[in-house]
């Protein structure tokens, strides 16, 4: 018999941790402080629970690297991808899921496991021996957060993160927006109508501007300050940066036609993306913005087809704890001061679901062959996930280190391939093509060990 493996948080690190662990046959208590510790930003008690978005990105597996990390985990009969592919709902190319049944069956998956047990209650202090991997993600409790400060001083950091509205879908005015997903992507119908455009003409566009820099916004308290993460900045920030910021970025125009006035090209676009299978949810694509409540609704019906819009929920803003992980952590996501706990997920430093999850899944299986007696290899780095590990603990610059998304920036260059966007198309597919046999064969080694 080996010791149990403890994790703390039941996101989506922990879910996959735990599912992870649990299949190479050790015992694991999962951790969760909700619902009877509540956060900001969740709604329900269940494990998984999508916070943000919707979205799993781009589910392209030869020219995407978050597409590419789909597939890993795929490989790797990963919890997060089994769900959110049976939760999956129209998106472009994107994989996007139903939130709340996506959240339950993971729960359900994980509950069923004989040798998982669910333990609910906030852990306040790191533990002093067992084996743990902490996974509490962007929302780390008070208590835990301070008990990590204690232990790493100035080198754990925070960031803040935003959250975008919901919409019902009967209360927008489909006269004025249309469905088509950009450049019509997608093999079906439904994928090439997945997202729902609003149009605006010039003198929209910079109405809205002007509202949203007036707006008021939330305040920080004192001694805060805003360190946001460039790739979910709130919407204001990115006005603040410059009145073109917006229609270059979350409301750029490009690859859609409305079907209302095809002659005429919109000078913006805001996009909604459906956020339940029924489709009776849409969220405001790019939208995270940190504007208050009363202002929120306000600027946003003032997008044509939204001037009539009931809210589901309203975006806010929320604290993100992260470590300074090239400095703390060894490239196993073990804390080099207290090796006998692992971190996964987004408190790692990395950014966005399947990353997260990514983190989780290299997390347990490492924490199980550990109690195992039987090491494993660090996949290899021209994979996804070892493209991405290899940044967080090691391949950053500690000094300017920011949560990261996987891209194939990340990856070591394939020989003999031209550069630049010319050369994009072929240069992806040799990174994924090299990513697969290198990762399976990576997967293979592990069954081997542990046969």
């Amino acid at each position: 018999m080996v010791d149990k493996l403890h994790i703390v948080g039941g996101g989506m690190a922990g879910s996959e941790a735990a599912w992870q662990a649990a299949r190479m046959g050790v015992s694991v208590v999962l951790h969760e402080m909700r619902p009877h510790v509540e956060t900001f930003a969740h709604q329900t008690g269940h494990l998984a629970e999508m916070v943000c978005s919707n979205s799993f990105r781009s589910d392209d597996d030869e020219q995407n690297a978050v597409g590419l990390l789909h597939w890993e985990m795929r490989a790797a009969d990963g919890l997060i991808m089994k769900k959110a592919d049976k939760h999956r709902i129209p998106a472009g190319g994107a994989l996007a899921v139903d939130r709340n049944p996506f959240a339950q069956s993971v729960t359900e998956a994980l509950k069923a496991m004989p040798n998982v047990e669910v333990s609910y209650g906030e852990i306040t202090e790191l533990p002093e021996d067992g084996h743990w991997i902490i996974a509490t993600g962007p929302l780390t409790s008070g208590h835990l957060a301070n008990a990590l400060q204690a232990e790493t001083g100035k080198e754990a950091l925070a960031f803040f993160d935003a959250i975008a509205p919901i919409i019902y879908s009967d209360s927008i005015d489909m006269s004025k927006a249309w469905m088509q997903s950009r450049y019509d992507k997608g093999e079906t119908e439904a994928e090439r109508t997945a997202y729902l455009n609003c149009p605006m003409d010039r003198a929209q566009y910079e109405a809205f501007i002007d509202a949203l820099l007036a707006a008021e916004k939330t305040e920080f308290k004192e001694g805060e300050t805003a360190g946001y993460f460039d790739g979910c900045l709130p919407i204001e920030v990115m006005a603040e940066r410059g009145r073109e910021t917006l229609r270059f970025g979350p409301m750029k125009p490009v690859g859609l036609t409305n079907a209302h006035q095809p002659d005429v090209k919109p000078y913006a676009v805001v996009q909604l993306r459906r956020d339940n299978a029924l489709g009776t949810l849409f969220n405001i694509v790019g939208f995270q913005t940190k504007m208050k409540y009363g202002a929120q609704t306000e600027v946003l019906r003032t997008i044509p087809g939204l001037e009539d819009a009931r809210f589901a929920r309203l975006g806010g803003i929320h604290r993100n704890t992260f470590l300074n992980s090239p400095i703390l952590l060894d490239n196993q996501m073990r804390l080099k001061s207290k090796p006998h706990i692992r971190f996964a997920g987004q408190i790692t430093g990395v950014e966005g679901y399947v990353e997260s999850a990514a983190m989780g899944l290299l997390a347990g299986r490492f924490a199980a062959a550990e109690l195992l007696g039987m090491p494993l290899a660090l996949p290899p780095r021209k994979t996804a996930m070892g493209a991405l590990i290899a940044h967080i603990t090691g391949g950053a610059d500690a000094k300017t280190f920011q949560p990261m998304n996987v891209n194939f920036g990340l990856f070591p260059p394939v020989d003999g391939l031209k550069a630049g966007r010319k050369g994009r198309k072929d240069r992806y597919k040799a990174y994924t093509d090299r990513a697969k046999t290198l990762w399976t064969e990576w997967l293979n080694q592990g069954a081997l060990n542990a046969a």
